[in-house]
């Protein structure tokens, strides 16, 4: 079969060359004669390229659906596959429905598809999550667009992505477990304190996602390379919003789109980030910093078994990437936290009662601590529903790595597989009343395993999972104890592009409390 698609290839090209020396004749030949054969000569020209790239990918994109035995579906059109259809849902508010259209269609918890140029198998339910989870580096290992290696392009370098996973992971659970992470409860509330006193207050109305956009960058930069100057944080700041939405874009590196910007925004950010550490190695030298005060120093001061430190570069793009995770994803969920409570009244007020009597049990002044953060059992429930509706993570691509049968049917080598959170966030198989808003759902042993994923799960279950909960909590510790609130757009819709976000980015009435 490869041979044969091989030659076919090898045909295409051979019967295109004619088509594309005469044109290229023809479109040179101009510069003696300014006629209208020129423009006929331009646009077989681009017909003969774009016919020629077409074909070549259609070989190469129909190519993998030839084996035997694959999942139920469909694998769209060609080179684009599904990918629109996959997007849009999204874009109207309603991700799940891409996947439930097709467990419906194709009655089986497993279908074949492609997404963004690559054959894809999409696993759902609780069964497919521990399959896919339990057999990380073993049948499946991490895959990520070609977008984000250009955007990221030291990890490129690195022999194999298991070896990057690895190694990061390696890394970072001596600051973001949680008995890593009781020392920084402190340093958060205190940067709560000062975001809501600044932004908030004395404001009748505020707009929320920017501003949880803020709290959360500024945590991000404190504790990952001490960065607490406010004017340093909004020039890193700046270019966040190109850099996230290109990452996820069409890698098409044209001025103007997209990608274009998310690339000079990640050359922008990576600039500052090398100055940050070329100042850190400076100050480590000199005793003026700890090697224990952050991540930054952490990588800085750390080899690998061969002895070998990270390069200056590769640092940049870790604390990169580490930026990106550890804001991008709590914002939202904050936002959603705002959307909830504004909607509940209840849930609001339950809220503020368990947050108002840690705040009534502490002299003047004091900063929450561990144990504080542990009493917050309901306001955590409240977060962890808003977590199964508004999920800021959707799913994760893997790639197979070897050839193997599930549930009957065959993943071939190098297929992409994709597992979706809202297969079983949003499944009454798993959750009475999916479109309620409950969190006793999360009392007592709370929900079956694999089936409350938005923090994903096995070996790359996310390893700011208790960052993320700090973060939140101090968040509306500091939110709720200062305000009630009422949202301006009642209906506001919610768009995933490819966080999920209110389209207005949530605008509010502010009611402060006296003091």
């Amino acid at each position: 079969m490869q041979t044969e698609i091989r030659n076919g290839r090898h045909a295409i090209a051979i019967a295109f060359a004619p088509v594309l020396v005469v044109t290229v004749s023809s479109f040179c030949s101009h510069k003696k004669s300014m006629d209208h054969n020129f423009y006929l000569s331009l646009l077989l020209l681009s017909v003969a390229f774009i016919s020629f790239s077409l074909l070549v990918l259609f070989y190469k994109h129909r190519s993998p659906f030839t084996a035997p035995n694959l999942p139920p579906g469909q694998s769209g059109y060609p080179v684009i596959g599904e990918s629109l259809e996959f997007l849009s849902t999204g874009w109207k508010g309603y991700p799940e429905k891409f996947i439930f259209d097709r467990m419906i269609k194709y009655s089986s918890e497993v279908f074949k598809t492609s997404i963004f140029g690559e054959p894809a198998v999409v696993l759902c339910g609780a069964k497919c999550n521990k399959f896919l989870f339990s057999n990380e580096n073993k049948l499946v290992v991490a895959w990520w667009p070609k977008s984000v290696n250009k955007v990221f392009p030291t990890t490129l370098q690195s022999s194999s992505v298991v070896e990057e996973s690895r190694r990061m992971r390696k890394l970072l659970p001596q600051f973001l477990k949680p008995e890593a992470l009781q020392r920084y409860v402190g340093t958060m509330d205190t940067i709560a304190q000062r975001h809501f006193a600044s932004l908030w207050e004395n404001k009748s109305q505020v707009t929320v996602y920017p501003l949880a956009q803020r709290y959360t960058f500024l945590l991000a930069c404190r504790l990952f390379m001490s960065v607490e100057d406010m004017n340093h944080v909004a020039k890193l700041a700046g270019p966040f919003e190109s850099l996230a939405s290109g990452i996820i874009s069409v890698p098409i590196d044209l001025p103007g789109t997209p990608f274009n910007r998310g690339i000079k925004a990640a050359k922008s950010v990576r600039k500052e980030l090398l100055d940050i550490i070329k100042q850190r190695k400076v100050d480590l030298d000199e005793g003026n910093a700890s090697a224990t005060q952050d991540i930054m120093s952490h990588m800085l001061l750390t080899s690998d078994e061969n002895g070998q430190f990270m390069n200056e570069l590769d640092i940049a793009d870790k604390i990169l990437g580490l930026l990106i995770g550890g804001h991008d994803t709590t914002s939202a969920a904050c936002t959603f936290i705002v959307k909830y409570l504004a909607e509940l009244p209840h849930v609001y007020d339950t809220v503020y009662q368990e947050q108002m009597e840690i705040a009534k049990s502490k002299p003047q002044g004091e900063l929450l601590n561990w144990d504080d953060v542990n009493k917050m059992r309901y306001s955590w429930n409240v977060a962890c529903e808003v977590l199964r509706l508004a999920p800021p993570l959707q799913g994760g691509f893997r790639e197979a790595i070897n050839d193997f049968i599930f549930n009957g049917f065959s993943i071939p080598k190098g297929w992409k597989l994709y597992w979706s959170a809202n297969s079983t966030h949003k499944n009454p198989e798993y959750f009475a009343e999916p479109e309620k808003f409950e969190p006793r759902r999360f009392e007592g042993k709370g929900p079956e395993p694999y089936t409350f994923v938005p923090f994903g799960g096995g070996p790359r279950m996310c390893p700011g999972k208790e960052y993320a909960r700090l973060e939140i909590l101090v968040f509306m510790h500091n939110l709720v104890k200062r305000f009630k609130w009422e949202k301006l757009i009642p209906d506001e819709k919610i768009v995933i592009n490819p966080l999920p976000t209110p389209a207005n980015n949530l605008p509010i009435r502010l009611y402060p409390y006296k003091a």
